[in-house]
């Protein structure tokens, strides 16, 4: 498939990219061949094929999702870089 500069210039603008005018001569043929080989796989016979949603046939084993406290204040604010004893300091950033 042949793309051309229109086309690189739509794409870079939609995935906010800065293509500089150096960089897209590499990037047309850098394309063109993904194309390519994308239309080679559109080639292969996939009748009788069942469309997979996971590549592996593994399952997650899902922990509870259990609130815990394991840090006493004094654990947390030991390495907390500025602390008054009870909170952790922080920047003001609201004014």
């Amino acid at each position: 498939m042949k793309i051309d500069h229109e086309t690189l210039h739509k794409i870079a603008h939609l995935a906010r990219l800065e293509v500089k005018p150096e960089e897209e001569e590499a990037l047309l043929a850098s394309m063109e061949n993904v194309l390519t080989w994308m239309e080679q796989l559109n080639e292969l016979d996939t009748e009788g094929v069942e469309p997979l949603t996971h590549v592996t046939g593994e399952v997650n084993n899902w922990r509870e999702d259990v609130g815990q406290n394991r840090l006493t204040r004094e654990e947390a604010l030991a390495n907390a870089p500025s602390q008054d004893g009870t909170y952790i300091k922080v920047p003001k950033v609201i004014e």
